[in-house]
């Protein structure tokens, strides 16, 4: 499959999800509920795949276009969820917000609001990500966050 028909495949999902129902942004709160202990898998806006474990520890295990996760950590704020790559010297934050049009989840980039991916959520580690995981741990700005923290301390 093309790159362009990828896109176009997406965004016909898309399409058709919020015409068949009613599209809700989740907060924080719910978006924690929904991915803790589960697994979001789908793709970016590019095409490339994507596919995560979401550990209550705040760990992410999976893979970012076909590159395993090895330092993945994830949390929320009080309208999004935002993810850790790297060392704290040279991390690489993303946030997004997130859109429930039935099964579908759209992930829009929180400060520009453009799609990034379309998802799914998958029931506990249907892939074993976590079997084929290396071993990490998430600082205390992950794993020890409170559970509503604020953006401004979240895109630091």
């Amino acid at each position: 499959m093309t790159r362009a028909s990828t896109v176009a495949m997406l965004l016909g999902l898309c399409a058709c999800a919020t015409s068949a129902a009613a599209v809700e942004r989740l907060t924080g709160q719910e978006i924690r509920q929904l991915f803790e202990g589960n697994t979001v898998a789908g793709r970016y806006n590019n095409g490339l795949p994507f596919s995560e474990y979401h550990h209550q520890d705040g760990r992410a295990t999976g893979h970012n276009r076909h590159v395993t996760n090895t330092d993945a950590c994830w949390t929320t704020t009080d309208d999004a969820v935002c993810y850790y790559y790297g060392p704290h010297e040279t991390r690489r934050t993303y946030c997004f917000a997130v859109e429930r049009s039935g099964t579908l989840y759209v992930l829009k980039t929180y400060r520009t609001g453009r799609i990034n991916g379309i998802a799914t959520v998958q029931q506990g580690d249907p892939e074993k990500h976590t079997d084929k995981a290396p071993s990490w741990h998430c600082d205390g700005l992950i794993s020890n966050a409170p559970p509503a923290m604020s953006p401004r301390v979240a895109s630091r």
